[in-house]
């Protein structure tokens, strides 16, 4: 059987699985992170519950332990506040992710960001290795419309292997 990757018309057709456009801030006591996130779902409508991907490696997965708190930031399309590239470059745990950028405090105690359409706060509880990414299980908690008329971000990779 052939590699996978080497089929072009695999790679295309997974690519054009859409997505939303997120940044998922995190915080944990004293420390907080944010990255740019793609692979977000609703996967529980009771309690309501969320899940999303994070690559390893990723500083802010440090943070997402059971009980810690996020929040999901959808991101407005034109993303005209620049989230995209304010976040996308990722930040240390050392580093404030939110430096220049306007924020609210949630009911969490978590970063919610201005510029995005709306956020949904959650308490993870739980994580499951998935190849090179980790899935976080976060049930919902609150959320906050910042745009009522916004419309979301959407997202198609040019291939599915990789961003």
């Amino acid at each position: 059987m052939s590699d996978p990757k080497e089929n072009g018309g695999l790679a295309r057709a997974l690519g054009r699985v859409p997505s939303g456009l997120f940044i998922v801030t995190v915080r944990k006591g004293d420390q907080a992170n944010a990255f740019l996130a793609s692979w977000v779902q609703q996967a529980s409508f009771d309690p309501p519950t969320l899940t999303l991907a994070i690559k390893d490696g990723r500083p802010a997965s440090d943070l997402l332990n059971d009980g810690a708190a996020c929040a999901v930031n959808v991101i407005p399309k034109g993303d005209a506040g620049g989230l995209m590239k304010h976040f996308g470059k990722g930040f240390g745990l050392d580093e404030d992710p939110f430096d220049g950028i306007e924020t609210v405090q949630g009911s969490t105690g978590v970063e919610l960001l201005a510029a995005a359409i709306g956020a949904v706060e959650c308490k993870v509880t739980g994580s499951v290795a998935a190849g090179d990414h980790h899935v976080f299980v976060g049930e919902v908690v609150d959320g906050r419309s910042f745009d009522e008329d916004g419309e979301s971000a959407v997202h198609l990779r040019k291939s599915g292997f990789h961003y």
